[in-house]
């Protein structure tokens, strides 16, 4: 029971991902040909209302459930990091057509092809902890 409010909010996101057709392949197809606005507006919607979110949860010291004031520690800036990070995620997003959200969105909704990407996607992170230490941070 402690656990359904976080099964209610992943089947909400999973609806929306629907609904907005972000789970769509044509729809990634498209964003990686530039041919359509519709991915970039989803994606840019998504961090202008994170930084707004921050910018409120900072500026009125927003507390957690339990009462804690929510601590958000600045990230480290290192360039390498994210654009080695991010170019791997592009490359497995293209071939995937799939992120890791949309990737159980899609296995619930039918595309049974997903095992083969989630067990991709579960190599892939089981590798880059054991090759942590070695990696540009």
């Amino acid at each position: 029971m402690k656990f359904l409010k976080f099964l209610f909010v992943g089947i909400f996101f999973g609806i929306v991902l629907v609904k907005s057709e972000a789970v769509s392949w044509y729809r990634i197809y498209e964003m990686f040909k530039f041919q359509s606005f519709h991915m970039y507006g989803i994606i840019g919607s998504a961090v202008v209302l994170g930084a707004i979110s921050v910018w409120v949860i900072k500026k009125l010291k927003v507390k957690s459930i339990e009462g804690k004031e929510i601590d958000l520690p600045a990230k480290d800036k290192s360039f390498t990091r994210y654009i080695l990070g991010g170019t791997i995620f592009g490359l497995g997003w293209a071939l995937a057509g799939a992120c890791p959200g949309p990737m159980y969105i899609l296995l619930g909704a039918g595309v049974f092809s997903m095992l083969i990407v989630i067990a991709a996607a579960t190599l892939g992170t089981f590798a880059y902890g054991v090759l942590r230490s070695k990696l540009p941070h």
